[in-house]
């Protein structure tokens, strides 16, 4: 009895809400104040994407992690214990993190994701805190438009000299691309490199023995609803000796010729005249009648002057837009990191590489990195499933999944108490109660935990349909589903503890089964 009492009480104001509407008319449009008592509580899945990562350097405990919709987390024990920092805030969606070097209580955001697909967060510009991220305050650059901030670099010493890539909206032309300056703290900003209105800072890396000296990745990009326009004249990488006061276009000298999409930088202060840049070229392939560049990653040893073509692989790149970062130890400048889908190192200056994620695997699709300037043995990254903290220079991971699920949808089947369905971003479908059923210290009602939540088939871009008749039953689709490919899984509870058997139909390529060892014996109902 008590048990009933209390789920019940839950939903006393929805109750409460619908008879009102009921008895004052049959037809009435429903008011956001019938929704007043409603209040919206965390019920999971946990885990999902990050985007931006930073750290205090020779501070292994505290570190700083900027969702993709989630704004920003920050724990200050090393990884176990995170909390949110950036609520309340217009903006949730971060793509740029910064500590400054020579007062970490200062701490920038640049909001709007750079990891360019047609169904991610812009931003409003970037904000910053005064106080290791108590309190926050807008600082502007949002003014020409929604904003996808690549990245934010600040002075070693003067922490009122702060730069900032602007990569734009990038669905078309706009004024509010290249890089931005600002010598006061954010009370003015200065644009300092701007190419044209498509191109966009991807970007920026500062001479660590010399901070008179910036290199910028400009990209040249435009994304519509049906693909991506990637490259063109203004592509390539950008010299500033004078502390961004003038630029100039570093061409030929070992450099692609042709135009290039993407670039992205990255140098140590194990030598200040070591470079790398990972560039997208067409490999070599035809686009649109035209010859293509062909190569992956570049190293110059003259601190820009000259380069040389060190790696063809694609494995290096990955899906351009979406990731494609290069990140060079403090102490050795042979060791260098990609991150596309996987993580990768190499030992010799990026000729060869092999796949670096570790005894515990941290994740997929990885977004941002950051290496302790003081301690090349301590890192983090950031990925689509969780952010992760290795200690020993990635040999081994902690990583932790915050509540930040990105759903593709929401439903809900007809259970008592009904529980909640949906497609997570870059994960698969999951089914999760809306109330307690272990109670724990909140009895039922409280806490729902993890092991509540299961996995019901299908995956990312899809729909979770549970039958209407039985909720035991889910009809679920992953990305690409429908008459030309594509997968649709049944999914039962019955199986659970046996084989969770699934039965996938593909399109128009007949019906196979993935996962468990039969087909679903149970007959449609009649």
């Amino acid at each position: 009895m008590n048990t009933v009492l209390r789920t019940t009480w839950r939903l006393l104001p929805l109750v409460a809400a619908i008879l009102a509407l009921a008895s004052a008319g049959g037809a009435q449009q429903v008011t956001p104040e019938a929704y007043e008592q409603l209040r919206y509580r965390h019920i999971g899945p946990v885990g999902n994407r990050l985007a931006a990562v930073a750290g205090v350097a020779g501070d292994p405990l505290t570190y700083y992690a900027g969702a993709a919709s989630g704004g920003i987390w920050k724990t200050s024990d090393g990884g176990e214990y995170w909390e949110p920092v950036f609520d309340g805030q217009v903006d949730h969606s971060v793509g740029a993190l910064a500590v400054a070097p020579s007062d970490p209580s200062i701490v920038w955001a640049g909001t709007g994701e750079p990891h360019i697909r047609s169904n991610v967060s812009l931003g409003t510009g970037v904000y910053k805190s005064t106080d290791a991220g108590r309190t926050w305050r807008h600082m502007g650059l949002g003014e020409g438009g929604p904003t996808r901030m690549s990245r934010i670099v600040v002075h070693p010493h003067d922490p009122d000299i702060v730069y900032v890539g602007a990569l734009g909206h990038a669905h078309g032309p706009q004024q509010a691309r290249g890089v931005f300056r600002t010598t006061d703290g954010g009370d003015s900003w200065e644009h300092v490199l701007f190419v044209d209105e498509n191109t966009g800072a991807s970007s920026i890396e500062m001479d660590p023995s010399n901070p008179r000296r910036l290199f910028a990745g400009m990209w040249t990009v435009e994304v519509h609803t049906w693909g991506r326009e990637s490259g063109g004249e203004g592509s390539g990488i950008y010299l500033s000796e004078d502390g961004g006061d003038t630029w100039r276009k570093l061409e030929g000298n070992g450099l692609p010729v042709l135009p290039v999409g993407k670039t992205d930088l990255c140098l140590t202060p194990a030598d200040a005249n070591r470079v790398y840049a990972l560039i997208e070229t067409g490999d070599g392939v035809p686009w649109h009648g035209r010859e293509t560049e062909s190569g992956e990653f570049w190293r110059s040893l003259d601190g820009g002057s000259t380069w040389e073509l060190m790696n063809h692989s694609r494995d290096l790149g990955g899906r351009t837009a979406y990731y494609n970062n290069c990140f060079v130890s403090p102490d050795d400048p042979d060791e260098v990191y990609f991150q596309t889908s996987g993580l990768s190192r190499s030992l010799d200056g990026g000729a060869t590489y092999v796949n670096h994620q570790g005894r515990q695997r941290p994740g997929g699709d990885y977004h941002d990195m950051w290496i302790d300037p003081l301690d090349g043995d301590r890192m983090i990254v950031a990925n689509d499933q969780n952010v992760s903290v290795s200690m020993n220079r990635g040999m081994s991971w902690h990583a932790a999944e915050l509540p930040i699920g990105q759903m593709y949808h929401v439903t809900v089947d007809n259970a008592i108490p009904y529980n909640v369905l949906g497609n997570r971003q870059d994960g698969p479908s999951f089914r999760g109660p809306s109330n307690s059923r272990t109670g724990g210290f909140g009895g039922i009602g409280g806490p729902i935990s993890r092991s509540e939540w299961v996995t019901v088939g299908g995956g990312e871009s899809g729909f979770a349909t549970p039958d209407p008749e039985d909720p035991n039953i889910v009809w679920s689709s992953a990305s690409g589903s429908g008459a030309r490919g594509g997968v649709v899984v049944r999914w039962d509870s019955f199986l659970f503890f046996c084989s969770r058997a699934a039965v996938v139909g593909v399109g128009a390529g007949g019906v196979v089964r993935r996962g468990g060892a039969a087909p679903s014996p149970r007959p449609p109902a009649s």
